[in-house]
């Protein structure tokens, strides 16, 4: 017990369970006296079931919850897994085995998992926690057998969803490797049952990925879904291969091309293509899904955010509108998606902390869409409305993002002054503030073309942040707009020198050569290593594009323009595949391209100098 004693002595606040139970043996004595006095004068009514709880365990009960209050840790829980042992009784053994984890001794609680296996070996809870604690004291070598055990006792329907979960478990293990070996024989017996070969396909795939071993992992995948095309686990799976093995995402569009696809699962593929910058193709899902399932909130808000994205503002102040009118009519426990599923009932907050939870949730939702929409309102030009939807916004954590709108309109408005003076005037409380606010400015200058004094914002700012590779970044581009070609590529080459995974940095000094028709192998290079650090970027694919019609390659320029205009329809992409295609001779689809983008952002500096240098009227 020398774990335990060593915390005897120190005071730990009483459980709120511990409380309940005390509170309520004692009631039920209290109960038990009045009760007999109650029969006693009417004997017609029924007599009430005797409890089972004799004085001695009642006593004991009592004394270990009080020595527990007093902070005798080791004695509260050596007398609740006596009496445990003494009843049988599984809530007994998982008391006193939560006592040994809350003063952090694992060979107790280990001691007392035993002691619970002993006298219920037909039970699952034991295991689950026997697992868990050899996890957390990292003796991981200790698992199998519980495991097994486990694997062996649950019931059948219920083996599959513990099978999906192993990975969570295995993955645990300092060593992949290792978790991977476990895995495979753990499965061995599940790997061709009917009930359990796909989760047992996909649980092995999950543990081949972590392990390094994407093409395993993807070809699990490929065989728990040939065998079970209905299964939303081979899909997700895939779905987390996409980065490194791209030909899963065959795969996950297999599975959505069907009207039935599971709406969770059409979500999760909207956030990879979201992350990907893929927003054209993100918002084709999310259409399926609202139509599909119109009264899902979520979808709702993600679509309006990607149609301000491709500025679509009309279409995105719609998707907002029903958004924020679902989540009015929607009861908060249910408007929010909580996606964190507990390990057990033990470790589920408590229903008031839920429903906070879930109201921040709703709270932080609604926030979201009132600035979409003022960012959309300001797109097309109605100033009055978006200063509508921020003066809604009440939240100290929003104030620079609500701030930096106010500004910008004030910008648009001629009002530079007091823009600036907005943003400089939202408190501090981090360093991250300060930078915040500075990027904030720096980007309101370069709103309104204010180049140099946007590089004195930065510069201050990098002064103070001297290794933030964000400002450093902002910094080079202001500096191209400067014409300070040198400045900007020695700004680029320390963003790379500090963080060598800057894919944006690599993209902008390669693209930046290419534009100048400058050391043309190099820049593909640099853009290539840009398009590795984060694949199927559109904007880097158009950057790859742009250099290799440089390099007079103008098949190899269309197809890869081609590429990044259809997932991202942006108007500097559509600049760019015009002017190929112009030089292509294909000028009506050059002149069709141009007028589409025009459509959406008229006042694109790209697109209108492409059109000036070509001597093309529209």
């Amino acid at each position: 017990m020398t774990g335990l004693a060593a915390r005897a002595q120190r005071h730990r606040p009483y459980p709120v369970r511990g409380i309940a139970r005390a509170a309520a043996l004692v009631a039920a004595l209290a109960w038990g006296g009045a009760g007999a006095q109650t029969i006693a004068a009417d004997a017609a009514k029924p007599a009430p079931a005797n409890s089972a709880m004799d004085a001695p365990l009642f006593y004991q009960l009592l004394i270990g919850e009080i020595e527990l209050r007093s902070g005798r840790v080791a004695n509260a829980y050596e007398v609740l897994l006596d009496a445990a042992r003494r009843q049988g009784d599984e809530t007994l053994f998982q008391r006193a085995v939560e006592i040994a984890l809350q003063a952090r001794a694992g060979d107790q609680a280990l001691a007392g998992v035993q002691a619970w296996r002993t006298a219920k070996p037909r039970s699952v809870a034991p295991l689950r926690y026997q697992t868990q604690i050899l996890l957390a004291l990292n003796r991981p070598a200790e698992i199998a057998e519980p495991l097994t055990t486990w694997l062996a006792l649950v019931p059948a329907p219920e083996r599959p969803g513990l099978i999906a979960g192993l990975p969570r478990l295995l993955q645990r293990m300092p060593d992949a490797k290792q978790g991977l070996a476990m895995a495979g024989k753990l499965l061995a017996p599940y790997r061709e049952a009917a009930g359990t070969r796909t989760a047992a396909r996909v649980a092995l795939g999950r543990m081949h990925l972590a392990a390094g071993d994407g093409a395993q992992a993807a070809e699990l995948a490929r065989q728990a879904h040939t065998d079970d095309p209905t299964s939303p686990g081979p899909v997700l799976l895939a779905l987390d291969l996409v980065p490194t093995v791209p030909a899963s995402e065959a795969l996950v569009a297999s599975y959505l091309a069907k009207d039935d696809a599971e709406p969770l699962v059409r979500m999760a593929y909207v956030r990879l293509l979201t992350q990907a910058q893929r927003y054209a193709e993100a918002s084709q899902q999310l259409e399926r899904v609202t139509q599909a399932r119109p009264q899902m909130v979520e979808p709702w808000l993600t679509l309006g955010a990607l149609r301000v994205e491709l500025r679509q503002s009309a279409a995105a102040e719609a998707a907002l509108q029903r958004y924020l009118a679902l989540l009015a009519a929607t009861p908060p426990d249910t408007a929010a998606t909580d996606t964190a599923a507990a390990d057990s009932d033990d470790d589920a907050p408590d229903d008031d902390n839920h429903r906070g939870d879930n109201a921040g949730a709703v709270a932080n939702g609604q926030t979201q869409a009132w600035l979409l929409l003022a960012q959309a309102a300001e797109q097309r030009g109605d100033m009055a409305a978006a200063e509508s939807w921020l003066a809604k916004v009440d939240n100290p954590q929003k104030a620079l993002e609500v701030q930096s709108r106010r500004a910008s309109i004030l910008a648009r408005q001629g009002k530079l002054k007091e823009a600036r003076a907005l943003i400089q005037a939202v408190p501090e409380r981090t360093g991250d503030d300060a930078r915040g606010k500075a990027l904030a400015e720096a980007q309101l200058l370069r709103e309104v073309k204010r180049w140099r004094e946007a590089g004195e914002v930065l510069g201050a700012a990098s002064a103070r942040f001297p290794d933030d590779t964000e400002l450093l970044y902002e910094r080079a581009m202001v500096a191209e707009k400067l014409d300070q070609l040198p400045e900007m590529e020695r700004l680029l080459r320390q963003v790379i020198a500090i963080k060598p995974d800057h894919p944006h940095a690599h993209n902008a000094l390669g693209y930046s050569l290419a534009d100048r028709g400058e050391r043309l192998p190099e820049a593909r290079a640099l853009i290539r290593r840009a398009l590795e650090l984060s694949p199927g970027d559109p904007f880097i694919t158009d950057s790859l594009g742009w250099v290799e019609f440089k390099l007079g390659n103008r098949g190899e320029a269309i197809r890869l323009l081609r590429t990044a205009y259809g997932a991202r329809p942006d108007t500097e992409i559509a600049a760019h595949l015009g002017e190929v295609l112009w030089a292509d001779g294909q000028r009506d689809a050059a002149i069709g391209l141009w007028r589409e983008a025009r459509g959406r952002d008229a006042g694109n500096e790209v697109l209108r100098d492409t059109l000036a240098r070509l001597k093309v009227g529209l």
